[in-house]
């Protein structure tokens, strides 16, 4: 005769079996984890800091009349830190070398001329009558709020702070820990007290000075 206790425990193992999960449970319970876990990660905020030498600041400017032109150039960042959560910008701040302004189009005259070279300009942008970086040498840009692709932003010149707005902004993070943010910004330079009026009356610099902002940051 059979222990009962033998029976007993067979019994059991096929009611293990019978009741335990199949293969196609197993692995959807499998594809669920890692849904779950790729969904955690997508909603986590992630925090950079900015790698100044590979970042920049680009503007353009434009004077308008019988014979409009512009000019346009970059500027470096000194430091600075964002943060991305679901492919956003969530927050962000960074600080600006007002006396890295370099022109980089090509409307100027030879040096050595009387006037209109490059170097001209550049000392000309960095006096009173522009950003005066003697006394201002950085500006600050500090993200108030996001929605969707376009953020609030407190910008910060010669000491004057007032609200601006970014459009376009497109972030890419890297699985190699890095990440890359970019957006544009307009600004009203009489704002700032930048009042500088062209010596000629019928060329007038446009008050709107346009940024472009290319960020790469590494995870922190």
């Amino acid at each position: 005769m059979k222990s009962p206790v033998l029976s007993v425990v067979a019994l059991a193992a096929l009611f293990l079996v019978a009741c335990g999960p199949n293969e196609a449970e197993i692995a959807a319970a499998k594809e669920k984890v890692t849904a779950d876990s790729l969904a955690a990660a997508a909603a986590a905020e992630h925090a950079y800091t900015l790698d100044a030498s590979a970042s920049m600041l680009n503007w353009a400017a434009n004077v308008t009349g019988p014979a409009p032109y512009g000019h346009k150039g970059n500027i470096s960042l000194n430091s600075g830190a964002f943060s991305v959560q679901g492919g956003l910008l969530k927050s962000g701040t960074f600080e600006v070398n007002m006396t890295s302004i370099a022109p980089t189009d090509s409307a100027y005259q030879p040096e050595g001329s009387k006037q209109g070279t490059k170097s001209q300009l550049i000392g000309h942008l960095t006096t009173a009558e522009f950003f005066d970086t003697a006394n201002n040498p950085t500006a600050k840009l500090v993200i108030t709020g996001v929605t969707g692709n376009t953020a609030t932003a407190d910008l910060t010149i010669r000491g004057t702070t007032n609200a601006e707005t970014i459009t376009d902004i497109v972030i890419t993070e890297n699985a190699d820990g890095t990440a890359k943010a970019s957006g544009k910004l307009t600004f009203d330079r009489q704002k700032y007290g930048v009042a500088w009026k062209h010596f000629v009356k019928d060329a007038i610099l446009s008050d709107s000075i346009e940024l472009t902002v290319e960020l790469t940051g590494t995870a922190q």
